[in-house]
């Protein structure tokens, strides 16, 4: 867990980046299109098991010189326009990040790790 330290008047602050890719993972969920921000479409108890092992995240963040790098692992509903969707998170990702932490946001990289039925989420 790296902290991002800030000054500010009376004191310090410290962001961890797993705060932050709670951030990222919450504002890719709000975009339409996105089933969910996971690793991929796995059965629902290797998933769960995978999750308590924490094999792989499917949210990471680096902090280089000051700003952060963002990583998600994608699933994207049947139907929707993917470079769409993905334009649209990462602007959402980005802004939220900045806008809660004064973070810069210098990329946020997507993989598209996987396709739910249309009927498992909202496409525009």
């Amino acid at each position: 867990m790296e902290l991002q330290n800030m000054d500010l008047r009376g004191g310090s602050l410290q962001i961890s980046t797993e705060v932050l890719g709670k951030i990222a993972r919450c504002a890719a969920l709000e975009v339409a299109g996105v089933a969910e921000v996971s690793c991929g479409s796995q059965n629902r108890k290797v998933k769960d098991f995978l999750e308590r092992a924490n094999v792989q995240s499917p949210v990471t963040v680096e902090m280089r010189d000051g700003t952060a790098e963002i990583t998600l692992h994608l699933v994207v509903a049947f139907g929707a326009r993917i470079p769409s969707v993905a334009e649209k998170v990462q602007e959402n990702v980005k802004t939220a990040v900045q806008n809660m932490t004064n973070v810069t946001v210098s990329r946020v990289d997507l993989v598209i790790a996987g396709l739910a039925p249309a009927q498992d989420a909202a496409i525009d």
